[in-house]
């Protein structure tokens, strides 16, 4: 059986995930979308580039990453269903976003969380963490909070791409620097990412010193990761975001909004509500321990059973 995975050629994790599965998964993959028995619809949203000819002959599977409820329109809505005829069977991240299309579909939903690159995120030394701090000029009197995902729209760069809470990471830091300050420790930000106007406009009026780097190689990811005393997730709604496991893989210290693959891989306690992120305490053992299973090569086992499924 031969697996054509569709990369939507946006430089996002997608492509990561298609060049993993290509590179390293054990089954038979093919380019050529013609040669190909099943098609993976990895980036579900990018369906209407394939001829209707292949995707009436194929075996399909698609990825529903999440839904934003107040972005799914009528139109978002009318493109499910026409996506759907051709559509053998979902897999999407976590149990949240199967909640979210399981009524708008008869076929089959798979959950599994993305596999983990272990080679990719891991813990690194604590003398190469307490190095790259010093570069950006950060030591023990510092804290330093994480955030590596877009938050602004596209469409002006100005207005909070509010399904990945980019406001309530802001105010999550705010009231972190009010606990921190009588401890004489000051915070400070580490951002990654596509369009992070709105969370650098936000940390600039409030007076709170940060760090950017747009689009930095993995390994500079990884010890970013490494360098945080703590990553924020704040999101409304994500099918993941890989940001957990990869800070649970590189043994980083997160907290998370109750979202995605959030309750699969971290304590109860590292899980908070909007508002309340004084409540949450990072438990890296637990999530380390928990992130492991998906790990590759085991990562790619339910995957490669959901597609044995087909034949």
């Amino acid at each position: 059986m031969k697996i054509y995975s569709l990369a939507p050629n946006e430089n996002w994790i997608c492509d990561r995930f298609v060049k993993e599965w290509n590179q390293h998964a054990s089954c038979e993959t093919t380019s050529d979308i013609t040669d190909c028995d099943v098609l993976w619809l990895l980036a579900d949203w990018c369906w209407d580039k394939v001829p209707v000819e292949i995707l009436s002959s194929k075996k399909v599977v698609a990825s529903v990453h999440h839904i934003t409820p107040d972005k799914f329109d009528d139109k978002e809505r009318q493109e499910f269903f026409a996506r759907d005829q051709f559509v053998d069977v979902y897999h999407v991240p976590c149990a949240k976003t199967k909640e979210q299309i399981e009524g708008m579909t008869n076929k089959k939903i798979h959950v599994q969380p993305f596999w983990v690159n272990p080679t990719l995120w891991h813990q690194i030394s604590p003398e190469e963490k307490s190095s790259a701090r010093k570069q950006i000029g950060v030591d023990d009197s510092h804290y330093l909070i994480g955030s590596f995902q877009r938050d602004t729209e596209g469409h002006d760069l100005i207005s909070p791409k509010l399904e990945k809470g980019p406001d309530l990471f802001c105010d999550a830091v705010s009231t972190l620097r009010d606990k921190y300050y009588p401890l004489q420790k000051e915070v400070r930000v580490l951002l990654a990412g596509w369009r992070r106007q709105y969370v650098m406009n936000r940390l600039e009026k409030e007076g709170i010193k940060f760090y950017y780097a747009e689009l930095p190689p993995f390994k500079t990811i990884n010890t970013f990761y490494n360098m945080l005393d703590l990553y924020i997730v704040s999101a409304r709604f994500e099918g993941g975001p890989q940001a957990i496991v990869e800070c649970a893989a590189s043994k980083t210290p997160v907290v998370s909004t109750d979202v995605g693959i959030a309750t699969a891989v971290l304590s109860p306690e590292s899980i908070f509500d909007p508002g309340s992120i004084l409540h949450a305490t990072p438990d890296v053992e637990y999530a380390y321990e928990k992130v492991q299973k998906y790990f590759m090569p085991a990562g790619f086992d339910s995957f490669l059973k959901l597609f044995s499924s087909l034949q």
